[in-house]
């Protein structure tokens, strides 16, 4: 599926409703996973992110530490909905869980103790950066894709099963699939209120 720029920056939508049956090959999905965190921009190019790939069962064992891990916190009464939400997103294919790499950043911040106090914010922004584009790069090859941030509840649980550094920090988690539902319509703000143009 072809797309110009602007047509995927406009097409990109949360898919809260999403299934197994892709028409993408998992290849196809690493090859994504990889130019993005290749190409990603990063404050002098830090290069600090960390991406995992979950694919199948893997995949679905996140969200059943996600939904158990929040069975411990949210009252049974109102257990509820959230057990929906979080079987929407066991639903989809697949997720991509963001880490930053915080030795990458304290380095940077021993070497350049300048700019000490903007590390870490440059890594954030540059996490949100990568996640933009595998999220419109997905979006591109036709699957549905939502952005989530179940941590730091699960963060100890996903450390220890898929055996991750102690030095990576989850970010967010991003499950995707085929779209089975259309998103609602989304509301914009007026723009005059938002972009100020100077000449």
């Amino acid at each position: 599926m072809d797309k110009n720029f602007s047509t995927a920056v406009k097409d990109r939508r949360t898919f809260y409703s999403i299934g197994k049956d892709v028409a993408i090959t998992d290849i196809r999905i690493q090859e994504i996973i990889h130019e993005a965190v290749k190409h990603a921009p990063s404050a002098f190019n830090s290069q600090s992110a960390r991406v995992i790939l979950l694919l199948g069962g893997q995949h679905d064992q996140l969200w059943d530490i996600t939904k158990e891990t929040l069975r411990k916190v949210v009252p049974a009464d109102k257990f509820g909905p959230t057990e929906e939400k979080i079987n929407s997103f066991r639903r989809g294919y697949g997720s991509v869980l963001f880490f930053e790499d915080t030795a990458v950043v304290e380095s940077l911040q021993k070497q350049f103790p300048l700019y000490k106090d903007n590390f870490p914010i440059w890594s954030q922004q540059s996490s949100g950066m990568l996640q933009y584009i595998i999220w419109t790069a997905l979006e591109i090859d036709g699957l549905g894709v939502s952005l989530q941030h179940y941590n730091p509840l699960i963060d100890n649980e996903v450390k220890q099963t898929w055996n991750i550094p102690d030095n990576w920090k989850l970010i967010a988690q991003m499950p995707f699939g085929k779209p089975t539902a259309k998103p609602d319509a989304k509301e914009f703000s007026p723009l005059e209120d938002r972009i100020k143009i100077y000449k």
